[in-house]
């Protein structure tokens, strides 16, 4: 299967056009920015505004929840209000669990987002084999609630997001695919091969996850196998991290894991969730989009087969080599390395630096640290590292003609051996030729593109970024693009949902004292979600969750397991931190 038609060249996938409103997703048209509103939906009056402050800042479909018939049904009001003031993006109805809810809301909106874990499907975590008979069965009753919505969309010209959540997978998914990027694609496939039988097209496909690694390996099987089901199932792709967080983290996260299928040129629109107001999420979401279609990166001359697997991670399988003192590949942990130069401007604080002082200095001028730079188009030099008796860290070096650092890293691990260790750099371009420094959000977000598809395909043992004029920075970015690709844990990781309607506590205040309370509990992953829609799910790729379970209220969870319900908000924070240290995950902050 292929996901894309070279992984060395950018070419974007064909895909047929969808319709929402008047912005038309797919086919040659630009990428599309969406973004979604936070307050209830029942105030009409805040769900208008914070829509025409989306648009001011260039959003161009606004999503809306509906988590009741009610809801849906104030959808009326909010788009006539929007009409009335001249304001005529396409609004999309976000649907979870109520297909009554879906049928009102498509009578007032351009488009509807429907989630097949929950659409017709509730998740109770139940172990249960399904025989062929029993699974066709199932398909019958969920086929039964989802094609009135199917009929109602193609007759009255409304579009559909068919929006898999790997949080959300319905039990009858996970007892048959696991907890899988397949069974995320096969139960999109399912709603798909209905809606089709009506011959109902107006769909785009998500794949959302908080996790990069299976977001990225859930699109591309995604796509792979669209192209297997025949040229007529070339429909758009939205995409997304979900529960990403906030701050610098989160922007590094969302870069990763839509940056890279970008690059890779798999997408039509795009949605960044952050736990910050949405007018944040649209300039990140620009600038993620220049950043693959300003880019034509420079393809090898002749393509190497590559060596990785596109749908399941695995990291190279090198051996260790000592460099700058330090141990590089083989089962440790990516390292992060600096130049003397950045080393001596943070020499008289190294100390304070903490978590972030880097591994080891790397004099590149002289090759004094034995470091190996070849051009990955120079095969002789591969292949007389090949033939050396021991393993060699190798980069790319600078006067390469693959200045894309995609493009040359992967060129170079499809030609070397796997026991060599990889150093990753940002910068492979000769200084006379280098373009000025972006501002450090663009550096940022590209950065963690590139760098970031390289690392969640295997690639990597150590990364140098030099290409900033801040030393602390670089450190800072270099440690966070490692936690973010899950290639070093080394501080907690919060995964936090952004607002909406569905929200049952103020998501920014509420992450900010999870945060201040357990920010020192290295390697510990805390889930905070505003409701069950995805809470339960993302609790199992967590230690701990935090989940609105009612106003007021919250659940707390031990994994996949709730094990404390309906604690007043006042108390939670504290209580969580009681169930950490139940759990031996505590440890006093220093």
């Amino acid at each position: 299967m292929e996901y894309c038609p070279s992984p060395y060249s950018y070419r974007r996938r064909k895909s047929r056009v969808v319709r929402a409103g008047g912005v038309a997703i797919g086919g040659e048209n630009p990428v599309r920015v969406q973004s979604m509103i936070t307050c209830d939906t029942m105030d009409t009056a805040a769900s208008i505004q914070q829509t025409l402050d989306l648009v001011a800042v260039g959003c161009e479909i606004v999503r809306i929840t509906a988590p009741t018939v009610k809801d849906a049904a104030n959808l009326q009001h909010i788009v006539a209000g929007l009409r009335e003031r001249g304001c005529n993006v396409p609004i999309v109805a976000d649907i979870h669990f109520k297909p009554e809810a879906a049928m009102e809301a498509a009578k007032w909106v351009e488009k509807v987002r429907i989630n097949p874990g929950n659409y017709a499907d509730s998740k109770k975590f139940a172990v249960k084999e399904y025989t062929d008979s029993e699974y066709e069965a199932e398909l019958g009753r969920i086929r039964e609630r989802f094609a009135p919505l199917a009929k109602f969309c193609k007759e009255h010209g409304r579009a559909m997001r068919i929006g898999t959540n790997h949080g959300s997978l319905s039990d009858r998914i996970m007892n048959r695919y696991g907890d899988t990027p397949l069974g995320m694609v096969e139960s999109a496939l399912e709603f798909a091969r209905i809606a089709r039988e009506f011959d109902y097209h107006e769909f785009v496909f998500s794949m959302k996850s908080s996790n990069p690694k299976v977001m990225i390996e859930a699109y591309r099987l995604l796509v792979a196998r669209l192209a297997q089901e025949g040229a007529d199932w070339n429909y758009p792709i939205h995409l997304g991290v979900t529960e990403a967080g906030d701050g610098e983290d989160a922007r590094i996260k969302s870069a990763i894991g839509i940056g890279s299928l970008l690059l890779d040129g798999i997408g039509d629109t795009i949605r960044v969730s952050l736990t910050e107001d949405s007018v944040h999420e649209i300039p990140v979401a620009k600038k993620l989009v220049a950043c693959a279609s300003g880019i034509a990166p420079t393809s090898p001359k002749i393509e190497p087969t590559p060596k990785h697997d596109p749908f399941t991670y695995r990291r190279r399988e090198t051996l260790p080599v000592t460099i700058a003192g330090t141990e590089i590949g083989g089962e440790h942990v990516m390292k992060v390395l600096t130049t003397p130069e950045i080393y001596a401007v943070l020499a008289h604080k190294i100390d304070q630096l903490g978590d972030y002082k880097p591994d080891g200095v790397l004099d590149r001028t002289r090759n004094a640290s034995g470091i190996v730079e070849v051009d990955p188009e120079d095969d002789a030099a591969i292949a007389a590292l090949n033939a050396s008796p021991e393993p060699k860290l190798v980069t790319v070096r600078p006067l390469s003609r693959l200045t894309h650092p995609t493009v040359a890293f992967r060129t170079l691990a499809a030609k070397l051996d796997e026991r060599h260790p990889i150093l990753l750099t940002e910068d492979l371009c000769p200084p006379e030729t280098r373009n000025p420094q972006p501002d450090f959000v663009d550096y940022l977000l590209e950065t963690s593109a590139t760098l970031g598809s390289l690392i969640c395909d295997g690639i990597g043992d150590a990364v140098l970024l030099t290409r900033w004029d801040g030393p602390g920075q670089l450190l800072r970015v270099s440690f966070n693009l490692l936690q973010a690709a899950g290639a070093r844990i080394f501080k907690t990781d919060y995964v936090a949902c952004p607002s909406c309607g569905r929200t049952l506590f103020n998501l920014q205040e509420t992450t900010a004292l999870i945060k201040a309370a357990t920010s020192h509990l290295k390697g510990v992953k805390i889930a905070i979600m505003g409701c069950i829609v995805n809470g339960p799910g993302e609790m199992a790729d967590a230690d701990f969750g935090y989940v609105g379970g009612a106003p007021a209220k919250i659940n707390l969870y031990v994994g996949k397991k709730p094990v404390k319900f309906n604690i007043p908000q006042a108390e939670a924070v504290a209580r969580l931190v009681d169930l950490i240290k139940e759990h031996g995950k505590w440890v006093e902050p220093a």
